[in-house]
């Protein structure tokens, strides 16, 4: 999902274009301690408004943005920001992290494979005191792991607070980037040994397929890379030094991904070319063949043109064995071509000489 949708020109700030296709929003709720946890399906968006300010951790999750009216209770409970709100529904938006009084906000993509289709879905956090809100335009199952990790208290996710409620999820979404990465990587290879003997069409719209998926990856990967390094330096009240520490191994390996993504766009590059150079040599090797073929058949043309003349006293005419001498000197003709053609290298292949061996 690469194509944004924007409010109509000159709208005032804060005013939200939501999705055609997004569901109407269901809102769960997560409250938990180091010794308790709830989690609960709420239906009336005022149900919030007992989960705002307790001094245990409670993560929002709204998933799906079709009514507008719940979005903006749920903004007004938790004092989110116009802009902040904004960000949250005209999907999607450039990956980043930004401070607000109240909050943080952290928008970031996963990859996300659907019949064959690369889609990078957004997640909005924003980050509070005692609280994390997400939204989702779709619910995709990110963050299945992070919620059985909190009903088993696996770990320090329940005594960690907010801000590593967030790192864990932030660090899903990248974990989600290396089987794609993975799977681009393992067709680069299959389809450069199929381009080193016979290349296809349906070859070319693979590798293009790919180079566009690379593409994709880059142009969302790259500033998300960006948005946790600045979440590890800058200074946040809402995300601790030891938050950080976590985050910056996400950021280690948000780099790692990146770079293979890289690496695979070179790959790419190569194969298209390799495709064309290879689908170039092809296309000269069969105009040689035709070439030589017309070689040969020139002379054989010509003599066959100049027997083929109905004048009444040609000399060879009345000569008994002149049809077979005919014949046979069109056959010398193209052996000895053929031998000419196949000594100049010009037909079949040429055997290399033995290098002399110090």
């Amino acid at each position: 999902m690469l194509t944004k949708r924007n409010p109509p020109v000159g709208a005032r700030p804060g005013t939200l274009a939501i999705p055609p296709s997004s569901p109407s929003p269901r809102i769960f709720v997560f409250e938990y301690s180091a010794d308790s946890m709830e989690e609960k399906l709420v239906e009336d968006p005022a149900e919030l408004k007992r989960f705002a300010g307790t001094s245990a951790t409670t993560w929002i999750d709204v998933q799906g943005m079709g009514d507008e009216g719940v979005l903006r209770q749920v903004a007004a409970i938790f004092g989110i920001h116009p802009l902040a709100l904004e960000d949250a529904v005209n999907v999607p938006q450039r990956a980043k992290s930004e401070l607000y009084d109240n909050h943080q906000i952290v928008i970031a993509r996963a990859p996300l494979e659907e019949d064959g289709a690369l889609d990078l879905p957004q997640v909005y956090f924003l980050i509070g005191r005692d609280y994390l809100v997400t939204f989702q335009d779709q619910y995709v199952g990110f963050f299945d792991p992070v919620r059985e990790r909190i009903r088993a208290g696996l770990g320090p996710i329940r005594t960690g607070g907010p801000g590593y409620l967030c790192y864990a999820m932030i660090d899903t979404l990248v974990d989600r980037y290396y089987p794609v990465v993975d799977g681009i990587s393992a067709e680069l290879d299959e389809l450069e040994e199929v381009v080193l003997g016979d290349p296809q069409t349906e070859d070319l719209a693979r590798i293009h397929r790919l180079r566009r998926d690379i593409a994709t990856l880059r142009r969302v990967g790259w500033p998300q890379r960006d948005s946790l390094q600045d979440l590890v330096r800058s200074p946040s009240l809402f995300l601790e030094d030891q938050v950080r520490v976590y985050l910056r191994d996400v950021d280690d390996h948000m780099g790692q991904v990146m770079g293979r993504v890289d690496f695979c766009r070179e790959i790419a590059v190569g194969l298209m070319d390799m495709y064309l150079s290879s689908a170039s040599h092809r296309q000269n090797e069969i105009m040689k063949v035709l070439t030589l073929m017309a070689s040969i058949f020139i002379p054989l043309t010509f003599i066959a043109g100049i027997y083929g003349m109905n004048f009444e006293h040609m000399p060879e005419l009345n000569r008994p064995g002149a049809y077979f001498a005919v014949l046979g000197v069109m056959v010398a003709v193209a052996l000895v071509m053929l031998i000419y053609f196949r000594r100049r290298g010009w037909l079949g292949r040429v055997r290399r000489r033995p290098r002399d061996q110090d």
